[in-house]
């Protein structure tokens, strides 16, 4: 990157720490620099704390460099979304970065339910999720990636995303993934990859077995709207889906989120109020 595009680039950072606290979990710690910011914590369900992460400038410009860093101490349950759709703009070509790292402890559930990611056409994105777990923590989390805007007219036409996620336990391998979307690559077409469709969405939830797996199932999608799929590997429940609106991902996520939650948490879903805004 140039001197001249950094210095007109946003470089954002957030740490988050929660912690158990007499019978409610707390954020306990948060450091930002830049434009990311969370509201105070809201506690619909009484002890488990739901947290909002904004980015202000509402999107993401080639150079802006995002990192967003959480731990969940021991015993403590945290629940993350976003209250819009992340928005990676075009750039003349230089890379724009998000990096996210979330530690969840012994004892611990972390809740990581962002809204879509949204790449507006000649976007250049790196993207990278590390998740990492102590024994007997949990983790239900999604990614939701829509290329382009089709409802509005506005096609995935040039640039790039370069994305990985990685789910660890104890210091060994759950889940690796990378991806490399591009608007001229035969993964959006062909028929072993997006079959033509334009979100591409991964919901993964830890400690899952053939109940769970059996909920996630029910859960309808009909084939006009996209595909679902889902299954278990060892205890990590995975969940596929393919559409061509990211409120498809949205909604049927959410719907997969609020049948395997009472199973794994022993919890019914609490729908956070901002996604009904």
């Amino acid at each position: 990157m140039t001197a001249t595009a950094q210095s007109q680039s946003w470089q954002a950072a957030i740490e988050l720490g929660f912690a158990q606290r007499g019978q409610r979990t707390a954020m306990v710690h948060r450091k930002h620099h830049g434009p990311l910011r969370v509201q105070s914590p809201f506690y619909p369900e009484k002890n488990v704390c739901h947290v909002y992460l904004l980015h202000p400038p509402g999107g993401v410009v080639g150079g802006d460099q995002l990192e967003i860093d959480v731990l969940v101490a021991e015993a403590a349950h945290a629940l993350i979304t976003t209250p819009a759709s992340g928005k990676f703009y075009r750039s003349n070509g230089v890379v724009a970065s998000q990096q996210q790292r979330l530690t969840v402890e012994q004892g611990a559930v972390l809740e990581w339910l962002p809204q879509d990611t949204i790449l507006f056409s000649n976007s250049y994105v790196s993207m990278n999720t590390r998740v990492d777990l102590d024994k007997d923590a949990k983790f239900i989390g999604w990614d939701m990636l829509c290329l382009g805007r089709p409802a509005s007219g506005e096609l995935y036409e040039a640039g790039f995303c370069r994305q990985s996620f990685e789910l660890w336990r104890d210091g060994q391998p759950l889940l690796i993934e990378r991806a490399r979307y591009e608007s001229s690559s035969a993964l959006l077409q062909d028929a072993w990859g997006m079959q033509g469709k334009t979100v591409m969405a991964t919901m993964l939830a830890t400690n899952a077995d053939q109940q769970a797996l059996d909920a996630a199932r029910s859960v309808e999608l009909s084939s006009a709207k996209g595909l679902l799929s889902c299954t278990l590997m060892d205890d990590v429940l995975v969940c596929r889906l393919l559409a061509h609106q990211g409120e498809t991902a949205r909604l049927t996520f959410s719907r997969v989120w609020q049948a395997i939650r009472p199973l794994l948490l022993g919890r019914e879903a609490s729908v956070p109020r901002i996604w009904n805004t």
